[in-house]
Formats: structure tokens, sequence, C-alpha cells
């Protein structure tokens, strides 16, 4: 249900709300865990290469979905706060018209283009036609992430982040069956896991959709909210594109680091692929409290309180840095014990190739605690424009790095190329998000003042 974040101790609503979000995060990758292990085990290293072989572009793609879909939530949240909900339906509105028109082109542009895209990243030619049939798929399920994304968005930008998770746990259980039932009932392979994928977006959208049409009367579109209006396109387009152009740009980094680590072989293709899994669920709670934190100051914008805007924001970065220097450890101590959940024990040189992955990985993990909850307040705030530029900065250190270093210095350079992203992020991210809040303060403080 709709939770008001403008009353209250910041912090205790901040991992109320967090919590819940965390939780379906880490379904999801439990998910994506079992789907790699199944994979991995059952299947092989060359298979669990495929997957993994397209795994930036799968990010660039499924990110700019995930970022757009946020930043739609943000004009939500700022008019929920400020209780103009007649506001609040219009952009509704007008967000899901512009996502379904997002699902039409990226489905179509991707379809259509994925062998040229497989060969661009360099994709070895033993696992390249496993790793087509499994990209294809996911192409096709672009309108499903979307669709649920945009509802779960719309009702976290109200302050409910409980119904999200619990739909994602119902189609987690389901995923988790339907990964069996595909790879080794039917013997669909690849397939099989892109199949099961998709299968669980779908019913996530759709108990979405259900729950909001029965339980969520404040999100029911009235005959005059349903008018397009060119401020209203505008204002989701400049809040939403620019944080799916983040995610995207920063994917465009991954997408080199991806086709100079392929170029290495199809043993570091898996090592890297199951590193990866292993990091995506460490990230999970840097995730949930960045958003936890975005949808607090979107709220407390709208409501004009700066006060608790920077008490937020500085308590989130302090619990993301205690989770991200706690995480690190486990990478660095536990990194080759992990990887075991994909990679036989007989398979040395991937494990190896895993394990110091993640241990270069964890030094630097605790970083992701300020970049991803400055990033996010910011966007919160309303400067998606600004926040986009910390993606083109992660892009620029992964280009550098996996262009000059990687010829020289091989795996050891990719195992580094994310730390040197997330670095050169925080040194562009933190001076700026301290200037937009002091931007956001002056204004609600010039406001108060003329009234």
């Amino acid at each position: 249900m709709a939770k008001n974040m403008t009353e209250g101790k910041s912090l205790t609503l901040i991992l109320q709300f967090a919590l819940p979000l965390l939780l379906g995060n880490l379904l999801q990758q439990t998910y994506n865990l079992i789907d790699s292990a199944i994979v991995g085990q059952q299947l092989g290293a060359d298979a669990l290469a495929s997957v993994g072989a397209s795994s930036s572009v799968q990010f660039l793609v499924l990110g700019f979905c995930l970022g757009t879909c946020s930043g739609f939530g943000v004009p939500v949240a700022k008019s929920f706060g400020a209780k103009r909900e007649a506001e609040m339906r219009s952009y509704i509105f007008h967000g899901g018209l512009l996502t379904i028109i997002f699902a039409i082109v990226l489905t179509s542009i991707c379809v259509l283009l994925c062998p040229q895209i497989l060969h661009m990243l360099s994709t070895p030619e033993d696992i390249f036609e496993n790793a087509y049939r499994y990209l294809l798929i996911i192409f096709c399920g672009i309108p499903f992430t979307l669709a649920y994304n945009y509802l779960a968005g719309i009702l976290r930008a109200v302050g409910d982040s409980r119904s999200p998770f619990v739909f994602l746990a119902i189609s987690t259980v389901l995923n988790i069956g339907l990964d069996f039932f595909c790879i080794l009932v039917l013997q669909w392979g690849c397939a099989g896991a892109a199949i099961a994928t998709i299968a669980a977006q779908a019913i996530s959208s759709v108990l979405c959709l259900i729950f909001i049409i029965r339980k969520v009367p404040l999100l029911h579109l009235k005959r005059e909210d349903c008018r397009i209006t060119g401020n209203g396109i505008k204002t989701m387009i400049v809040m939403g594109v620019p944080m799916g152009l983040q995610y995207s740009i920063t994917a465009i980094g991954s997408m080199v680091m991806q086709s100079a680590n392929n170029g290495l072989g199809s043993v570091y293709v898996s090592g890297f692929t199951a590193g990866m899994r292993i990091k995506q669920f460490l990230i999970c709670p840097f995730d949930a409290i960045a958003t936890a934190v975005s949808v607090f100051c979107g709220q407390n914008l709208g409501a004009g309180k700066p006060k608790r805007i920077r008490q937020g924001i500085w308590q989130g970065i302090m619990v993301g840095v205690l989770y991200g220097l706690a995480a690190g450890l486990i990478m660095i101590f536990a990194g080759r014990t992990l990887s075991m959940m994909f990679i036989s024990p007989e398979e040395t040189a991937i494990l190896d190739a895993a394990e110091k992955y993640l241990r270069c990985m964890g030094y630097f993990f605790w970083t992701l605690g300020i970049l991803n909850v400055c990033r996010m307040c910011t966007q919160g705030l309303g400067y998606s424009g600004r926040a986009v530029f910390s993606g083109v900065t992660e892009m620029i250190a992964r280009i550098v790095v996996s262009r000059s270093l990687v010829g020289v210095l091989g795996f050891t350079a990719i195992c580094f190329t994310d730390q040197a992203a997330w670095v050169s992020a925080c040194c562009y991210m933190i001076p700026t998000c301290i200037i937009c809040v002091k931007k956001i303060t002056g204004q609600i403080e010039r406001s108060s003042e003329t009234d």
C-alpha cells in the first residue's frame, strides 16, 4: 500500500522501504544464480559461457528499461509527496504510453540486430549458436521486462515496495520450477533457461497489473487523466530517458570489457560469468538502499523538506559503505567456494579465474555504497541529466582499461576494470550530488520565504 515518507524517522523509513525491495532483488538474483548453476553443472562450461557471453549487452538493453522506468517514477513520487493526485495520475498515463512505445521499438531493433551484436562482442565460434538462441529469446521478453519495472516503479513511487516483492517472489519460485523443467526435462539447453526467464517476467508484470486494478484505487486513471500533453510527455522523457541512458552508457563500457574478455577464450568467459553472477547478487543491497533513498528524497522534495533530504542521503551512504565492506570480505575470502556453485571442482583453470575476479573486486566493493546512493538521489531530485555523466565516466574508464591494458596484463586487467570505473564515477558523482542538494535546498528555502 502507499506510504508517506515525509514524516517519521528517516533511517527507519528507508530501511523499511528497502527491505522488501532487497528481498525482491535477492530473489531475482537467486534465480539467476540457480539458472547459471543448472546451466554450468548440467550443460557444461561451454553452455555457461554461452549464457554469459552477451551479459554486457543484456545489461545495456535491460538496464535502459530499468533506468527509464525508475525515472518515470520520479515525477510520480514528487507529485504524491506534494499531494497533487491529478498531476500524479497524468504522469502515470504518460509514463505508461511511453513504456509501450519503447517496448515496441526496442524489441524490434534488438531482435533484428541480435547476430550482429554477438559478432561485435567477439563471441567465440564454439559457443555462438547457443549464445544467439539465448539472447534472441531474452530480447523477445523485453515488453515483459518493461511492463513489470514500470508498474513496480509506480508502486514504489507511492511508498509500496512490499507488493512488487510479493509478485517477484511468486514468479521466482515458478521460474526455478520452469528452469528445471525446460533444461532437465525438455532438454532445451540454453534456450530453456531464457524461456524460463521471460515467462517469470511475464508472470510478474501480470500480477502487478492485477494488484493495481483491484487494490490501489489511488493509481486508477480517470478519463481526464488520459489526455496526451506536451508537458506530460516532456517531463517523463526528461526524467526517464537520461536515467535509462545512464545505465546504457555504463553498459557500453561493459560491452567493450566483455569483448576484450571474450577474446581471451572460453575459460575466461566462463570464469568471468561465474564471478559476475556472484557480483550481481551481492550488488542487490546497494540497489535497494539507493532506490529507497531516492524515493525518500523525491517525496520529501515534493513536501518541501530539505533537512530530511540531506539526512536521508547521509544515512543511506553510511549503510551502503558498511555493507560494502562486509560483502567485500566475503568476495576476498570465499570467492572460490562461491564459484563452485557454477563450476565443477575439476575445472581448476576456470575456478582460478573466477576467484581472482572476485578477490580483486572485493577490495573496492564499498565504493558502490557511495556511488549508487549519490547517483540515485541526484536523479530523484530531478537532475537526471547530470547523473548521466557518471555513466559516461564509467564507460570511459572501462574502455581505457580494456583497450589499453588487456593486451598487456590479460585477465588481470579485466579483474580491475569495474573498480576503475566505480572510483572514477565517485570522483564525479560526490561533488555533483552535493551541488544538486544545495541547489534544491536553496530553491525550497526561497520558496518558503516567498510564501
